[in-house]
């Protein structure tokens, strides 16, 4: 059963499911079928956060989430990470039942629940950012993968405010994350990237065009989330996905690591949905195993000195041995 201030809260904070229809947001018109998968995922997300204010422990919270099909949990894990790191934050504490969640049975969901930390950061005042992730060590994925909350901060700021951050490109202001106040506005542009194979209801020549139309020094973090949104997502078949890699052009790589982080997430999480494997294949050259141990074996030592953060070195490693399959 809901609580009286957990419903108060899911009033306030929460878009309804018709708030994130293509129609709603205005955006461009594409294929009945690419709609309808893309207009789940948010949906899933928003069932997944009024849970997560709603529930009054995590036991209750956990048997809603395991009724979601697998192939659209992971997204409604987002949404419950977001609504416990709103709770969180807001009450002072630092992460305690964001903490037992990401641990527990958020641990498999690991990639997409950092990214719903991001959607509470966009519901949040920045004095409360240093508060919204919680201490995981022991976890494998921490703290280097945590840029993935900037990632979805990015997404959130493009999708719901499409006109600032798409139309008119508003350049993000610098955040001291991890350390790496420099790499800020690079992390919230691979978020941005990926709201444009949604805004762009996967269609290939909108999404190319779209980031086209940004500066080209933002062209790099902007293909990186459009290959992770491609593979996660889907809503392409495998003939638009090669057109996607031709459009590319010099950025392949960075679309082809997004593929890769997309095909490690949903590994990590134990299902692997058709669309997700096609789409590694086709834009990295490699199956969702191989593309999960490349991945693996390209981390970085986050304790490594270096002028950009491990997250980002990771993905360069990524990059290098792709690039050397390629020309293999």
């Amino acid at each position: 059963m809901p609580t009286t201030i957990g419903s108060l809260r899911r009033l306030l904070l929460t878009p309804s499911l018709r708030e994130v229809t293509f129609a709603a947001r205005g955006f461009p018109s594409a294929p009945p079928e690419a709609v309808q998968r893309l207009e789940a995922i948010p949906q899933a997300v928003i069932c997944g956060f009024e849970w997560g204010i709603d529930a009054r422990d995590q036991w209750e919270l956990e048997r809603r989430l395991d009724l979601v099909e697998p192939e659209q949990r992971g997204f409604a894990y987002e949404g419950a990470t977001m609504a416990l790191t709103v709770v969180d934050a807001m009450g002072g504490g630092r992460g305690k039942r964001t903490r037992e969640l990401l641990l527990g049975p958020g641990h498999p969901h690991i990639f997409l629940t950092y990214i719903g930390i991001g959607f509470a950061m966009a519901r949040l005042p920045r004095p409360l950012w240093k508060k919204v992730v919680p201490d995981l060590t022991g976890s494998p994925y921490y703290p280097a993968m945590t840029w993935l909350a900037v990632d979805g901060y990015g997404f959130d700021r493009a999708y719901f405010e499409t006109r600032k951050w798409v139309d008119e490109q508003r350049v993000p202001a610098s955040y001291p994350w991890d350390g790496h106040p420099d790499y800020f506005p690079h992390a919230i542009d691979q978020g941005i990237g990926r709201a444009l194979w949604f805004i762009h209801g996967a269609q290939v020549q909108g999404v190319a065009s779209a980031v086209a139309r940004f500066a080209a020094g933002r062209h790099a973090d902007l293909w990186s989330g459009v290959g992770l949104a491609a593979t996660f997502a889907g809503g392409c078949d495998a003939a638009g996905l090669a057109t996607l890699r031709r459009e590319a052009g010099e950025h392949w790589a960075q679309l082809a690591q997004g593929a890769v982080f997309a095909a490690k997430a949903r590994d990590y999480a134990g299902h692997v949905p058709e669309h997700s494997a096609e789409a590694v294949t086709v834009l990295a050259g490699l199956p969702v195993a191989a593309a999960a141990a490349l991945a693996d074996d390209s981390a970085a030592d986050p304790a490594a000195k270096s002028a950009v953060p491990a997250y980002e070195l990771w993905r360069e490693n990524v990059r290098t041995r792709l690039n050397s399959l390629k020309l293999a």
